[in-house]
């Protein structure tokens, strides 16, 4: 492993989907997307977005990031259809709200990008209160 310059940062992310009492695998193959969506289907889930920050002087800052997701209830047609984009594959949830599937997600509450996968104002702002120029000047 090649050495770090000393004034790094480390930013570590992940995402977890929550149905309930139920943590939502990454799907890998099309019989967990399909079972993950018809779990979600018609329901309200959460979306975990956890984050860790290392800084240069070794202080470490974690964060944890809600949203709240509706789907609408899924037919077999709608079902089959985004199954057969592939889109799920490796998505926590078996889904990617960036792609096809926003046209199955009528509401969210809180970070649109903590969904797709990292919430950007939450990782600037956390950055930025530990030192990291997250703009250029002319911000």
């Amino acid at each position: 492993m090649a050495a770090l310059p000393p004034d790094a940062f480390i930013l570590a992310a992940d995402t977890v989907v929550a149905c309930g009492r139920r943590i939502l695998p990454k799907a890998e193959d099309e019989a967990t997307a399909r079972a993950c969506l018809s779990l979600l289907s018609g329901r309200r889930h959460r979306v975990y977005g956890g984050l860790a920050l290392l800084t240069p002087a070794g202080g470490l800052t974690i964060r944890r990031v809600v949203s709240q997701v509706g789907f609408k209830r899924l037919s077999e047609e709608e079902l089959s259809g985004y199954l057969a984009s592939g889109e799920w594959h490796g998505k926590a949830g078996g889904y990617a709200i960036q792609g096809q599937a926003a046209a199955l997600i009528p509401w969210i509450a809180g970070s649109y990008s903590n969904v797709v996968g990292l919430p950007l104002h939450e990782t600037a702002q956390l950055l930025a209160g530990r030192g990291y120029r997250v703009c250029p000047e002319s911000c």
